[in-house]
């Protein structure tokens, strides 16, 4: 997976793919109830790849049955740790022998950059699920100080059938950061993949049974959202939903358990990230190139993406240089081709959401530096990288979440408006922070309002490190590290009387 291929490669390895195209219950792919189907649309050509099987309540009452049945058989819940992680590092293996299969079809549903998805997604998949798999039988639970006369147990169980609803800019690497704590615990999972993004997770379950995970502990049910979501929130034998995604939709999450069975609810939702550059940051080229970096990769469809640079104003002239200089490296076109760093945007809605902020930036009175167009590519839907200068923080390109490949300089008089800028959002995903004193980004860090934040580099930080965000950006929980696996998880008291 570390070396390149020709465009001519990837697209003969995309035409002689079997694409998944059936849901995935109980061990096997099977139409959705009513037959019903919905549209798999490559964004890059406008081509339709697959009529994909759109499921309904019916699907989700089926699937949530077998995943409890399964559950509460112990097929998987009372398996050993031991062996629990013997199947999920064999998934792990399984799905880096498929890693070139999974990368093109990534690229053929979602438009992202082969190179991205063979360089970035495909390893961030794999040492996800292997890293929580060595966790499995590694986490101890505990005994607490009751003296001679009791004995207090505190031990950790499954929780049962675990909900896991996906976002459509990172369709591998969000599955393995939710399947993998929750299968390690001994749930049983099933997974609503995005409506745009459905195939690598059909395929993965596929080879889930493969690696030995007993059928119907691993459920896939593609659909759309009112359809699949929803009833998965209110279904009262699901105990845990997971979400990545927008903020209104993680609302709607929070409404669905307080209207069931108050199931657990794990939200990791919008972002208005902020990259904050004090006036003694150095380095200027380094930092410009992790500003593109944050704000375009994945074409900007990324909570993360520093959409908003606020720099201090002795250095914004000579940054803003370097950022145009180090935008020239981020070209957009066919994205199976590996030279193209930018791809095409998701769907139709995604991309004329994208256009009308930059129209919106336009009217308001920032000054396009770079960009601010579509791109004409026969049917496919791609825009031109975006930079704005000459923008307020009240504007409305500074406010609020456009998931696209367009960013806006604002200036700070000093480093204390700088943070107050950056902090006056009502998301608090991530926040990137220059500067070129040790002690200030010891201060800086602690006082930005966000879950993460990386120093002097763009950073989401690592599997071992918890990911999620203040705000409006998260709840319930984190994903990432052992801490994943605590929202998966239900704590117990076992007290034992030893007192004659």
């Amino acid at each position: 997976m570390t070396e390149l291929l020709s465009t001519e490669e990837y697209k003969s390895i995309a035409a002689g793919l079997k694409l998944p195209t059936r849901a995935f219950i109980n061990g096997e792919f099977v139409d959705a109830i009513d037959g019903a189907t919905m549209q798999s649309i490559n964004p890059a050509t406008g081509e339709v790849l697959a009529d994909i099987a759109a499921c309904k309540t019916a699907d989700v009452d089926l699937a949530v049955a077998n995943g409890k049945a399964v559950f509460e058989r112990g097929d998987w819940s009372q398996l050993h740790p031991s062996e629990r992680k013997t199947a999920i590092a064999k998934l792990a293996s399984l799905i880096e022998e498929n890693a070139l299969e999974l990368a093109v079809m990534e690229t053929l549903e979602a438009g992202k950059p082969i190179h991205e998805c063979v360089k970035t997604d495909l390893p961030e998949t794999v040492h996800c699920i292997q890293w929580h798999a060595e966790a499995t039988d590694k986490l101890y639970d505990q005994l607490s100080p009751s003296g001679n006369g009791a004995l207090g147990m505190i031990v950790r169980e499954p929780l049962g059938v675990v909900a896991c609803v996906l976002p459509w800019n990172f369709p591998l690497m969000m599955v393995a950061w939710k399947l993998a704590p929750a299968l390690a615990a001994g749930n049983s999972v099933i997974v609503k993949p995005a409506e745009s993004t459905s195939m690598t997770t059909l395929r993965i379950a596929e080879l889930a049974i493969e690696a030995g995970i007993p059928a119907g502990v691993f459920n896939v049910l593609p659909g759309f959202g009112p359809d699949v979501g929803e009833p998965l929130g209110m279904h009262e034998d699901v105990q845990v939903v997971s979400f990545t995604g927008s903020t209104a939709t993680g609302r709607r999450f929070l409404e669905y358990s307080a209207r069931s069975n108050l199931k657990r609810i794990v939200l990791e939702c919008g972002g208005k990230s902020p990259s904050v550059v004090l006036g003694d940051a150095e380095n200027l080229d380094s930092v410009a190139e992790n500003i593109v970096t944050a704000a375009l990769w994945n074409m900007g469809q990324n909570c993360t993406a520093n959409s908003r640079i606020i720099i201090h104003k002795d250095l914004k002239a000579e940054l803003t240089e370097k950022i145009l200089e180090k935008m020239q490296d981020w070209q957009t076109g066919d994205p199976m081709n590996p030279e193209h760093m930018l791809g095409a945007i998701i769907n139709r809605v995604q991309y004329d959401k994208i256009i009308s902020f930059i129209e919106i930036g336009k009217r308001q009175g920032a000054k396009v530096l770079a960009g601010g167009e579509a791109i004409t590519m026969g049917d496919g839907l791609f825009i031109a990288p975006t930079l704005f200068d000459d923008v307020t923080p009240d504007m409305t390109i500074a406010v609020e979440e456009i998931f696209g490949p367009v960013f806006c300089l604002i200036e700070a008089e000093s480093d204390e408006q700088a943070l107050r800028m950056a902090n006056d959002n009502c998301y608090g995903l991530h926040a990137s922070l220059y500067t070129g004193n040790l002690k200030k980004a010891h201060k800086y860090a602690r006082r930005l309002q966000a879950g993460t934040v990386s120093v002097n580099c763009f950073s989401e930080g690592d599997i071992s490190t918890p990911f999620g965000g203040f705000k409006l950006s998260g709840f319930g929980g984190r994903d990432n590290s052992l801490q994943a696996h605590d929202q998966y998880t239900e704590v117990k008291t076992i007290w034992l009387d030893l007192e004659d």
